[in-house]
């Protein structure tokens, strides 16, 4: 069934808003999380946990959610997707607990991971020429650099009125509009019963990825138990090694392993995971520091890492209404080469000049726009429409992938570089050690040289993250120029037959 032009871009509409969705509630606690911390009590893990809990689980369940939506068909996975997610949001608002928050965050990610592979099927489905195709999916691409970058903005004005449950509310409305929408938009479900959907590859690609983050976060504790370490590397590796094997043998694989042949694929595959594990990483570190260190509200903290989306939007539009002329090469290998640079001026300047910080800022978002907005173009060409289900999912892992592990590495190295150095002043407590957190509340007003001490060894650990995420944004650039060098100006988006 083709669809009228204006019904396609109302539906890219529709389908952008669940993604917004999806992507606004990675990091819209990125900013809330000092007031969740001290309103509910939680624990630096718990902390870690509740933000963690929503990528681990869409990440695990990923995979297996595009193929079901190629058997059940996506329109019918996008409505059940936004139902799941307005009710998960609606009990993640009012959880008690940090417990309680940490299951309804799962369940959130429920709803996201069914909603997140159908928003990129609908728009191969629905766009059938391939220049109005690349700008569609620029344009998707680039509001999940969107809503990256309004989670901290939109926490920060909520908490500044309502209580920290107000986070979450805000997206009951948002899904029943986009519920009525998609029932009028939609084009009649696609569904194929000769797809076959398998549940045990999913739980295993959960079990690796959730023993995967714990033995990162374990690791990066100052006292770590190595049985817990032992136990979770041994899931992680079983778990990847019997998801392999199983995928090998069965007719309809979760993930058929050979479309990482194809170098132009898995480019756009890591070329997504790098720069989503960049855009997390500083935004994280960036709102928590000048909140703890430098005293700014939530929502100026979130307005100053907005500073990345700025930079993001104009060279992501560029880069999918110029990809057929330039190529992967530049906008991909070249994007991520750019964003190092924005990087390394964040990195020198981040305690002594606002101005240079706001420009690496806007430099690392104009270098990760470019390469954002083409990564899916070069994973959805490079698959036949029957795969789109499949490759769209492996696109969201990455993204997710790349969140998550930025979350796991970089706030647990942040946690442990502070507690390892931090020069405490005579007579202060030792669990000032625990986190800055601890040490702000512990020292009051009263204390200035313990509030000095957390200060200067936050800045350190920050300083040594920052190094983290600029080495791996230049590795993302040398990794993807090689895979890509037969795509620089003039090239075509699919790969030659003999790659």
């Amino acid at each position: 069934m083709v669809l009228s032009a204006r019904r396609r871009w109302l539906l890219l509409t529709v389908v952008s808003a669940g993604l917004l969705l999806i992507t606004l509630d990675n990091s819209i606690l990125y900013a809330a999380l000092p007031t969740l911390v001290e309103e509910l009590g939680a624990s630096s893990s718990e902390a870690l946990w509740i933000i963690n809990a929503y990528p681990v689980v869409m990440a695990g369940l990923l995979l297996g959610s595009g193929t079901l939506g190629d058997r059940v068909g996506h329109r019918r996975m996008f409505l059940i997707g936004l139902v799941v997610f307005g009710a998960a949001s609606l009990a993640a608002a009012f959880s008690p607990t940090p417990e309680t928050l940490i299951a309804a965050r799962a369940f959130l990610a429920v709803g996201a991971a069914a909603m997140m592979p159908a928003t990129l099927a609908l728009i191969r489905i629905t766009f059938e020429d391939e220049r109005e195709r690349n700008v569609a999916i620029a344009i998707w691409g680039t509001l999940a650099i969107v809503g990256s970058a309004l989670g901290p903005i939109i926490s920060g004005l909520l908490l500044q009125s309502f209580w920290w449950g107000s986070v979450f509310l805000i997206n009951v409305p948002v899904v029943i509009l986009a519920l009525v929408a998609t029932l009028v938009l939609a084009p009649p479900n696609d569904a194929d019963s000769t797809k076959r959907w398998d549940l045990t590859s999913s739980i295993l690609a959960l079990v690796a990825l959730v023993g995967l983050v714990i033995a990162i976060k374990e690791t990066a504790k100052t006292q770590p138990a190595p049985l817990l370490v032992l136990v979770a590397v041994l899931a992680a590796l079983v778990g990847g090694w019997a998801f392999a094997r199983r995928q090998r043998r069965l007719p309809y694989p979760l993930l058929d392993l050979a479309i990482f042949r194809n170098r132009a694929f898995l480019a756009g595959v890591l070329a997504a995971g790098f720069s989503m594990f960049a855009i997390a990483g500083i935004q994280l570190i960036t709102t928590q520091r000048f909140q703890l260190v430098e005293g700014f509200t939530p929502l100026r903290a979130g307005l100053l890492v907005a500073a990345v989306a700025v930079g993001a939007l104009p060279t992501a539009m560029a880069g999918g209404a110029s990809l057929h002329r330039v190529g992967l090469l530049p906008l991909v290998a070249g994007g991520l080469a750019l964003s190092t640079v924005g990087s390394v001026l964040v990195l020198l300047n981040f305690d002594t000049s606002m101005g240079l910080l706001i420009t690496g800022l806007l430099i690392t978002g104009a270098g990760l726009g470019a390469a954002m907005s083409v990564a899916s173009s070069a994973i959805m060409g490079n698959v036949p429409a029957r795969r789109a289900g499949m490759a769209s999912s492996v696109e969201e892992v990455s993204y997710e992938f790349g969140s998550l592990i930025a979350v796991a590495l970089l706030g647990s190295l942040l946690t442990a570089v502070y507690t390892a150095t931090i020069d405490l002043p005579a007579g202060a407590p030792d669990s000032a050690r625990d986190s800055i957190d601890s040490a702000l509340a512990l020292a009051g007003d009263g204390n200035p040289a313990l509030i000095s001490a957390a200060s200067n060894a936050f800045d350190g650990a920050y300083f040594t993250v920052m190094i983290v995420v600029t080495a791996v944004i230049a590795a993302g650039a040398i990794v993807t120029g090689f895979l890509l060098r037969h795509h620089g100006p003039g090239s075509t988006l699919s790969s030659p037959a003999h790659h």
